[in-house]
């Protein structure tokens, strides 16, 4: 191999150019980042020898020898033995040139009817379809603890914000049940990114294909795509793919972010809706009662690096012509940095749902205050008395005026006390005064009735069993 500092490529580009100034492969070398590719780069010219030799364009013997040469890499890849040099650029160049030390001219034969340009955009498609499966798998595991707990609060009771205002009781298992269907829809997403970048370009070579007898089909077997890409320019100048993981990962990102600030929230001595667990909290260099949620937190911060990661490759992509450009090079390390974030947020998000402790008297006891039974009681008006329910509304947002004015909520009063305001209410059930009730009554479908939340967390976990299977 070349030494840090030589010109880079030259062998490659002696032809014609005479190799470089030094800051040309500084701004160039790309393999400090891409030789997270390795595999897929030694996968992806597995098959594409094997294809030359049962198509006649290299020996059958050649193609065996460089498979040998490649398999070796691997082993020296996988072990950590290869020595990536910054001088040969970029991934391909490295793996390249060790091919040469072990094959000899052989090597250069490896690249007949292939491009670095669908050299590099297989590549990606497969390193983008396993961090999808990662990611995927990763998720599987978060829905099915939040339906567990859902399942084993599905008839605590605790409030229902509007605005972050008290608005009507429902069920933690209900609550935990809304992130479940979130990150549901986030799985469908990334599975229809993976469905989408199911194509090869081997084939495309650097924009126009080839003259030599390949089989794009052969190799897309190989490498375990659907198909190959019907287009030769987009099939090198497409990077749709990794901004379909990106926005399906940011959509991903902001569901654990708003998890995140309701943990962090829940947490405080003010709400004390939950017990962080110890082992995941972190304390305080000055203050020692801290037991600071350095994770949730973590979970809502992460968010920006996933958005910034989308927004940058959206702007490289935004002006370039047709067909491959070095302004592709921008993509990986956008890529890379996104799916590292994504994985450890949900990894996160897993430790600390299966770590809270919930506190479901503090829950219920929050849960009735704010008035949260003045829909129910106004329900009651127009069943039991007939009023129009804007009627009855107006009755019962004069009602909780009064009792105002008194220092009283709902939660306070009799229905003695509410007759005193309005004789209509006499001979309310006092029952329409309590939490259980206003939860219990709520059986629409989705609701958060406690017998209806028990069934949809079992319905959860089988549609998310089954989502694994069909993938």
């Amino acid at each position: 191999m070349s030494g840090a500092g030589t010109a880079p490529d030259s062998e490659v580009w002696e032809g014609w150019l005479t190799g470089g100034d030094a800051f040309l492969a500084e701004i160039n070398s790309s393999v400090g980042f891409d030789y997270r590719l390795a595999l897929q780069d030694i996968e992806g010219s597995l098959a594409h020898a094997r294809m030359l030799g049962e198509n006649g364009v290299i020996t059958p013997a050649e193609a065996e020898q460089l498979a040998d040469g490649l398999l070796r890499i691997r082993e020296e890849v996988n072990s950590g033995q290869f020595s990536f040099d910054p001088g040969l650029e970029d991934v391909h160049m490295n793996i390249e040139a060790r091919l040469r030390e072990l094959c000899g001219p052989l090597a250069g034969r490896l690249h007949t009817g292939r491009s670095r340009n669908d050299q590099v955009a297989v590549d990606a498609r497969m390193w983008v379809r396993s961090a999808i499966d990662r990611l995927d798998a990763l998720l599987a595991e978060t829905v099915a603890v939040l339906a567990e707990r859902a399942q084993a609060h599905h008839a605590d009771v605790m409030p229902g914000f509007t605005h972050l205002q008290c608005a009507q009781p429902v069920t933690i298992g209900h609550h935990l049940l809304a992130y479940g269907e979130m990150f549901m829809r986030d799985r469908d997403r990334l599975h229809a990114a993976r469905r989408r970048l199911d194509e090869s370009p081997l084939g495309a070579a650097a924009l126009a294909g080839t003259g030599y007898p390949i089989d794009p089909h052969d190799t897309a077997r190989r490498l375990a795509f659907g198909g190959v890409m019907r287009n030769s320019l987009d099939a090198v100048s497409d990077r749709d793919f990794i901004l379909d993981y990106l926005s399906a990962g940011a959509t991903l990102a902001v569901h654990i972010s708003r998890l995140g600030e309701e943990l962090v929230l829940w947490s405080t001595a003010q709400f004390a809706f939950i017990s962080l667990p110890e082992d995941l909290c972190a304390g305080s260099s000055i203050m020692p009662q801290k037991r600071n949620p350095d994770i949730p937190e973590l979970m809502r911060a992460k968010s920006g690096r996933v958005f910034g990661s989308l927004m940058s490759l959206l702007t490289v992509m935004k002006g370039l012509p047709l067909a491959y450009s070095r302004d592709m090079q921008e993509d990986k390390e956008a890529l890379f940095d996104a799916a590292d974030t994504l994985d450890v947020s949900v990894r996160a998000t897993t430790a600390m749902l299966r770590g809270i402790t919930f506190h479901p008297q503090k829950t219920r006891s929050d849960a009735a205050l704010g008035n949260t039974v003045a829909t129910d009681v106004a329900d009651w008006l127009v069943t039991e008395r007939g009023l129009p329910f804007r009627e009855a509304h107006s009755v019962v947002g004069g009602l909780v005026k009064w009792l105002a004015a008194l220092g009283k909520e709902l939660k306070d009063s009799s229905p003695a006390e509410l007759a005193e305001f309005d004789q209509q209410l006499a001979d309310l059930p006092p029952r329409v005064l309590t939490v259980e009730n206003a939860v219990v009554r709520r059986r629409s479908p989705g609701g958060t009735a406690p017998s209806l939340v028990r069934e949809a967390a079992a319905e959860l976990l089988r549609r998310n069993t089954a989502f694994q299977m069909r993938s």
